[in-house]
């Protein structure tokens, strides 16, 4: 399969996820290096990493299992951001949220894409 992952809208939507949460988590009250931060940073980091590490396998059987990882991996973020929110480390112009949801629409349709394309082969 592999297929070039900067190439898919998915990818390159993550990436400037990553961003916006590192700009984020810069401004919570310990200057960012707590343990809540560096756990939204890795999650997010992790998110662009699994697409392109699922864009790299050779079967979009193996490419469909690594988005499944990614929706898990956009839970567990939407989840620490709630986190971060309730103790108050979100300002009122920290919103992550919509393009996490954006990108999550985004998988899900690449997802869709290539199971119809797998549904199309076989």
């Amino acid at each position: 399969m592999a297929q070039e992952f900067r190439e898919l809208v998915a990818w390159r939507a993550s990436v400037t996820l990553v961003k916006e949460i590192h700009e984020a988590t810069s401004r919570f009250p310990d200057g960012g290096s707590g343990v809540l931060a560096d756990e939204l940073r890795r999650t997010a980091i992790a998110i662009p990493s699994t697409i392109a590490q699922g864009a790299a396998r050779p079967s979009r059987t193996e490419f469909l299992q690594h988005l499944g990882d990614v929706v898990s991996l956009l839970a567990a973020l939407e989840t620490q951001m709630a986190i971060a929110a309730e103790l108050g480390y979100l300002g009122d112009t920290v919103k992550p949220g919509p393009l996490i949801e954006d990108v999550t629409k985004l998988v899900a349709g690449l997802t869709a894409s290539l199971r119809q394309s797998t549904t199309d082969a076989g």
